[in-house]
C-alpha cells in the first residue's frame, strides 16, 4: 500500500506538471484529491491492514496528499499569472493616443424655440409663468367663458379623467390663476409655456399632446393696437425682420374681438405658393382681447382693466422656422433628426 500512494504522488505531479490550463488543473485536483479518488480509496482500505502498518500508511497518505495539494496550488498560481500578462499584453493600450471623441447631447429642438420665444418676450417685459397639466374644470373651461354645456366646447377634443378633473387642453388656466393671485390689481404680463392634451388623431400636422405658449396682458388703457405692437417685435425678431403681419377677425370664447395672426410666407415672400395655399400668408396663432366675463371672474373689474390674450402652438412655429414637414418627427426620439439641431 505504501507503494500504491508513492506511485500515485509520483503520477500526480507528473500531470500537475504538464497541466497547461487551469481547467486541467481543476480536473486532477478531482481525481487525486476527491470524496471518490484513488488516495481516499487507499484511506477507505486501511481497516484491513495490520494495527503495525496503519499509522506509516495514514501518515504517508496525508503526506502525499499534502504534497499534492501544495504543488497544484503553485501550479495554479503560476498559470493564473501567465493568463494574466497574456491578457494584458493583448490588449494592451497606447496611452499616446488622442482619447475617442464623446457625443455631446443638446437641446431638443421644441426646448430651443420654447426659450427663444421666452427671451423674446421676456425682453418685453413679460414673465414665465407655469401650472398644473391636470385641471379642474373650471379653470380649464368655466372661468375662461365656457360654462358646462357651451357648445364652444366642442372645439377642444378633452381627455376627462373625472366630471371636474382633466387633462388641460390650453395654458390658459395659468392665466385665470396668475390673475387670480393678482386680486384685481393690474399689471398683469405673463407667457404660459406647457404641455397640453387633446384628443386628436396623431398624423403629421396633429398630436394628442403637444406645447403651447400663451401669453395675457392686463392693464388699464390696453387696446388691440398694443397686441399688434408686440405681434409686430415677436415676428420679426423670430421669423426675421423681412416678415410681415395681418390681423384677420376670428372667434374665441374668452376673447372679444378676436382674430388670427397671419405671417407673410417665407417660401414665396407673399406671392402665393403651395406651402402657404397660393395665399401668401401663413396662419401662426389666435388671439384677441379679454373678455369682460373672463376679466371680472377672475376678480377684475372690466370698466378699469383691459387686456389682451394670444395662444401658439411650439410645434408649429418650430416646423415653420426649420422646414419640418411631419409633428411626429419631434417624438418618435430619432438621433437621425434631432442631430440636425445640435448648432440651434
Amino acid at each position: 500500500m505504501l507503494d500504491r500512494l508513492q506511485e500515485l504522488k509520483d503520477e500526480a505531479i507528473t500531470k500537475v506538471k504538464e497541466a497547461g490550463s487551469l481547467n486541467e488543473l481543476r480536473d486532477i485536483r478531482v481525481t487525486y484529491l476527491g470524496k471518490k479518488g484513488p488516495i481516499t480509496e487507499v484511506l477507505k482500505g486501511m481497516g484491513k491492514l495490520p494495527a503495525e502498518e496503519r499509522p506509516k500508511v495514514g501518515q504517508m497518505a496525508n503526506e502525499v496528499r499534502e504534497a499534492v495539494a501544495s504543488l497544484i496550488a503553485e501550479r495554479e498560481t503560476r498559470l493564473e499569472e501567465e493568463a494574466l500578462t497574456a491578457k494584458l499584453q493583448k490588449e494592451s493600450i497606447d496611452i499616446t493616443l488622442p482619447g475617442r471623441p464623446v457625443n455631446k447631447g443638446s437641446r431638443h429642438p421644441l426646448t430651443s424655440v420654447i426659450e427663444t420665444i421666452e427671451d423674446i418676450f421676456i425682453g418685453m417685459g413679460f414673465t414665465v409663468a407655469e401650472g398644473p397639466e391636470v385641471e379642474t374644470d373650471y379653470y380649464n373651461f368655466e372661468s375662461l367663458n365656457l360654462p358646462k354645456d357651451h357648445p364652444a366646447r366642442d372645439m377642444q377634443d378633452t381627455f376627462f379623467i373625472t366630471n371636474e378633473l382633466l387633462l388641460r387642453t390650453q395654458t390658459s388656466p395659468v392665466q385665470t390663476r396668475t390673475m387670480e393671485k393678482h386680486e384685481g390689481r393690474g399689471p398683469v404680463k405673463i407667457i404660459c409655456p406647457g404641455k397640453v392634451y387633446r384628443r386628436d388623431e396623431d398624423d403629421a400636422t396633429h398630436s394628442h399632446q403637444f406645447m403651447q405658449i400663451e401669453g395675457l396682458l392686463v392693464d388699464e388703457n390696453i387696446r388691440m393696437s398694443d397686441l399688434k405692437g408686440i405681434f409686430e417685435q415677436f415676428v420679426k425678431r423670430y421669423f426675421g425682420e423681412n416678415r410681415e403681419i395681418r390681423l384677420r377677425p376670428s372667434y374665441f370664447p374668452f376673447t372679444e374681438p378676436s382674430a388670427e395672426l397671419d405671417v407673410s410666407c417665407a417660401i414665396c415672400g407673399g406671392k402665393g405658393c403651395r406651402t402657404c395655399k397660393q395665399t401668401g400668408w401663413i396662419e401662426v396663432l389666435g388671439s384677441g382681447m379679454v373678455h369682460p366675463n373672463v376679466l371680472r371672474m377672475s376678480g377684475f373689474d372690466p370698466e378699469k382693466y383691459t387686456g389682451f390674450a394670444f395662444g401658439m402652438g411650439v410645434e408649429r412655429f418650430a416646423m415653420l422656422k426649420y422646414g419640418v414637414d411631419d409633428i411626429r418627427h419631434f417624438y418618435t426620439n430619432d438621433t437621425r433628426f434631432l442631430s440636425q439641431f445640435t448648432r440651434v
